[in-house]
């Protein structure tokens, strides 16, 4: 008796989860290979182009989604099951252990989302909507009800392809001309996605840090305030030369799209890696950012790596990493830097992939008597393991041991950065 009881139990527990029907407009995906796989709407009722590309996540939908790396894209969930825990809301107040938002970003980046199964009942405690409830506010569009396991094997085998998703009445139109698929790779997206004017965080903070925006994940920022970092974020293409040494360090963030579109700010950071010798940290584009100032190419590669199960091995140490162990990751990236041989003079390797041998981080040498570090996947997840969050605190710590020993020093002939300071919580959920 009483073991049924406590079979029953969950089924309770459904029972009293939020139902959320969704629609049963009917909705297509067409890749530009020639592929059409046909399900049915959720979200915003409107047709859309993007690239195509797939994650194997399992949890953190929402931090996905709103991650701004995945700008442009139409993201397929490997996962058959997405949304059953709802979305929280969005608000997060402006302190020493928060930036203004929950999640990622304000809103959702991705273009786009396609899932086997889209969960009609969600349930959490900090729930306050569905995920087609978000979706349609935010106006992207979903599909469900198709094979994403047939999906992701076709992405894998001929890499990210460009698609279109027809909703409603465009379900009826031919499949596009693969003249007429939009490609967001050719667009420079971080110049989209960047703030367009400098502003302050956590300005308490016993270290000045500077943070080049290519489209910030909001727990980079967070990381570094958590830590007692004052953090000062400046667009992607801000002129940093000109106020660097008002700051006990340098933050590169990531962001989507080409690294190719970003060559000025490469070129910028060549003259700070020159002459500056105060830490230098950047993930994901920042990482690229930091390998082509050093003289690295950046390429495309097949498919990518999106997920928090990636596996990297260190081949150096520093701080918290020790050469030889393999770290868990999460990642989002379509483009890598080059292994050459040579490496640039004053840098190295810094993490492999283990699965298909990509780098994944460099750093700058002992010999070379600077305290640079670049890794492609993310330390700070949100979501994904936390194997490697302590490269934040590293970091830190560089910034505040090189202010002890030289102090933060304010040239005579530069204008002290005058930045708006965020102190009250944002205004709108997203």
């Amino acid at each position: 008796m009483l073991a049924r009881y406590i079979v029953r139990v969950p089924t309770l527990s459904r029972n009293l989860a939020t139902h959320a029907p969704t629609s049963a407009v009917a909705a297509t995906l067409h890749l530009k290979s020639g592929q059409s796989f046909y399900g049915k709407s959720f979200g915003a009722p409107r047709s859309i182009f993007g690239e195509t590309v797939f994650s194997t996540s399992i949890t953190s939908y929402t931090e996905s989604m709103t991650d701004p790396s995945y700008r442009g894209q139409i993201l397929v969930f490997t996962s058959p099951l997405i949304g059953n825990y709802g979305v929280p809301s969005n608000k997060a107040p402006f302190d020493s252990q928060d930036v203004g938002v929950y999640l990622e970003s304000q809103g959702i980046q991705a273009a786009a989302i396609i899932v086997g199964d889209v969960a009609e009942k969600f349930s959490h405690y900090k729930a306050v909507e569905s995920l087609s409830e978000w979706c349609k506010r935010n106006n992207v569009p979903g599909i469900t009800g198709v094979d994403t396991r047939a999906i992701t094997t076709l992405l894998r085998d001929q890499g990210t392809t460009l698609g279109r998703i027809a909703i409603g009445e465009d379900t009826a139109l031919p499949a596009p001309d693969a003249s007429e698929y939009w490609d967001p790779s050719k667009e420079n997206l971080v110049d989209q996605i960047s703030t367009k004017e400098p502003y302050v965080l956590n300005p308490t903070g016993s270290i000045k840090i500077a943070v080049l925006d290519f489209g910030a994940k909001a727990n980079i920022l967070r990381s570094l305030v958590r830590r007692d970092a004052q953090v000062t974020v400046l667009p992607w293409n801000y002129d940093f030369n000109a106020v660097r040494d008002q700051y006990d360090g340098l933050f590169l963030t990531n962001g989507p799209g080409d690294p190719a579109h970003c060559m000025e700010a490469a070129l910028k950071l060549r003259t700070t890696l020159e002459e500056w010798d105060k830490p230098i940290f950047g993930i994901c584009m920042g990482h690229q950012i930091i390998g082509m100032a050093a003289g690295l190419d950046a390429y495309r590669m097949t498919f990518g790596n999106r997920g928090h199960n990636q596996p990297v091995l260190a081949l150096a140490s520093a701080g918290s990493i020790k050469a030889g162990r393999v770290y868990v990751t999460s990642q989002n990236h379509q483009y890598a830097l080059k292994l050459q041989e040579p490496f640039p003079q004053g840098w190295e390797p810094f993490f492999i992939n283990c699965n298909d041998s990509s780098v994944e981080g460099i750093k700058s040498t002992s010999e070379s008597g600077k305290k640079v570090w670049g890794v492609q996947f993310h330390p700070e997840s949100a979501g994904g393991p936390l194997d490697t969050i302590e490269m934040f605190t590293d970091f830190v710590s560089e910034c505040k041991a090189h202010k002890a020993e030289f102090g933060t020093v304010k040239a005579a002939a530069e204008v002290p950065l005058e930045v708006p300071v965020k102190r009250a919580a944002v205004a709108a959920t997203a």
